[in-house]
């Protein structure tokens, strides 16, 4: 009865912020209340989403704290010249902004924290996907593919996990790995071409000026269908946005999910989409570049390092980030209020996904899920246990935490796969092919920052990254195969 409740529950939660019937904090505390009282156990609703909260508080002022630290050095100026580097590869071509996306998103997933990878990402690519009507479920799912496919990094977090679950090196797994997770990344960036080339297709091969792109753009180029134009394009200190079009040819409009609008000539642009990458904005620190950076080198080694806890790290870096940068008391409450949004919104999801986490541990639904899950597996099956475990692996590290996965299923997995004869080692690494999924999940609080700076509902997010989210892991369980490393 459990099982059957536990995927109900996840099923229902799915169904109602994909069809927008739902908020997702309201999915995420009331469905599984709901569900808490259908399973009896609504007495200790309390002490499960106590238990929840408990253990997601941390993750939650990690991130608060990551926000404001992130956001600083975006205003600073820290990120601008791989903004300006990133622009002038994508020339305003909306396939090889998709392509840069993935890139940029992959670039920076080497630090292991997915909030980090997805703030920095969003911040550079955004202006660039609203200036031009592009679809932002298109960004956001290329971002969340690319930092699953890096996520599998030893320090990155689930890599460590099933390591320590199994007493295992991390260097072992994940060495062996790197030709399978290589082809992985390439499936990502060769699925943001696919996709880049659809986007070039609806709205054509657009050119900016020169204070988008970073350079004098000249003459028009021959292909291009559309040249959107005007002061500050990209600057966004309430400059105005024009728009002509080829004769015979409509202005783009936007298309696609959460995708923004192209501008008619004289319209004004909404100032909050070019911020980050306004020149000439006041917030800029440029004599402080060189001590920003050392400042992020620094908070990334020691993560790394694990010299301190991941939330002390981000409360101090953005304590004396904002000190340094705003020694005056009213700017540093200027700039905390300018990211106040994102860090409600977040640290709101964070704790309202901490109901549903502690239901469904505290009542025992995902225990019960995961044994009928390793019960139906064939006893044929048993030499392929590790092909067996990396399929599971994509919905199971997708409906749970990879702490719950990794310490509580992977063991019963690997003590079932060694009676067939069948290696720890390749356990583990089919084990982590599932992760491109689970950097969608709606129980990764990173993901919350994805779509909340990316200003794209979660359930658009899902409905259309899932799938292709699934392809990946699917090509990299194929390449493990392939390689001999699975």
């Amino acid at each position: 009865m459990l099982t059957i409740l536990g995927f109900a529950m996840i099923a229902t939660f799915l169904v109602l912020i994909m069809m927008k019937k739902m908020s997702p904090i309201a999915a995420l505390v009331l469905i599984p209340a709901l569900f808490c009282v259908f399973v009896g156990k609504g007495a200790h609703l309390g002490d499960y989403v106590i238990d929840g909260v408990v253990a997601l508080a941390p993750t939650a002022a990690m991130l608060m704290f990551a926000i404001v630290y992130f956001g600083v050095m975006i205003d600073v100026g820290l990120f601008d010249p791989i903004v300006r580097g990133i622009l002038r590869f994508c020339r305003a071509d909306p396939m090889r902004i998709v392509v840069g996306t993935a890139l940029l998103a992959a670039i920076v997933s080497l630090d292991g924290d997915g909030s980090t990878t997805f703030m920095i990402t969003v911040s550079a690519m955004y202006p660039l996907y609203k200036r031009l009507g592009m679809s932002l479920v298109v960004m956001t799912g290329v971002a969340a593919m690319a930092n699953g496919v890096m996520n599998t990094l030893p320090w990155g977090g689930p890599t460590a996990r099933a390591a320590t679950a199994l007493k295992l090196d991390a260097s072992d797994i994940f060495v062996p790995m790197i030709p399978a997770l290589l082809v992985g990344l390439l499936g990502v960036v060769v699925l943001a071409y696919v996709l880049g080339l659809r986007e070039r297709r609806r709205l054509g091969v657009l050119t900016l000026d020169d204070a988008l792109v970073g350079e004098k753009t000249g003459a028009t180029e021959p292909e291009t269908e559309t040249v959107l134009a005007g002061a500050g394009a990209g600057a966004g200190a309430g400059g105005g946005a024009g728009a002509a079009s080829r004769p015979g040819r409509s202005t783009p409009a936007a298309g696609g999910s959460g995708a923004g609008s192209g501008t008619d000539a004289g319209e004004p642009h909404d100032e909050d989409d070019f911020q980050g990458l306004d020149p000439a904005r006041p917030t800029l620190r440029p004599r402080l570049y060189w001590f920003n950076a050392l400042l992020t080198v620094t908070l990334l080694t020691a993560m790394i390092m694990e010299w301190l806890p991941i939330p002390v790290l981000f409360l101090l870096g953005a304590a004396l980030a904002l000190s340094v940068n705003f020694p005056h008391v009213p700017d540093q409450k200027a700039r905390i209020a300018a990211h106040a949004d994102n860090v409600l919104n977040v640290s709101g999801m964070v704790f309202a996904a901490a109901v549903f986490t502690g239901v469904l541990q505290g009542t025992g639904m995902v225990d019960h899920m995961a044994e009928w899950l390793v019960g139906v597996v064939p006893e044929s099956m048993g030499p392929h246990m590790a092909l067996v475990t990396g399929v599971l692996s994509l919905p199971l590290t997708y409906f749970m935490s990879n702490d719950g996965f990794y310490f509580g299923v992977l063991p019963v997995l690997a003590e079932a796969g060694a009676a067939h004869g069948v290696s720890p080692l390749e356990m583990v690494r089919a084990s982590l092919v599932g992760q491109p999924l689970h950097m969608s999940s709606p129980l990764v609080p990173a993901v919350y920052v994805l779509v909340g700076m990316a200003r794209v509902e979660f359930g658009d997010h899902t409905r259309f990254v899932v799938k292709w989210a699934a392809l990946t892991s699917l090509l990299i369980l194929g390449a493990g195969l392939l390689f001999g490393i699975v």
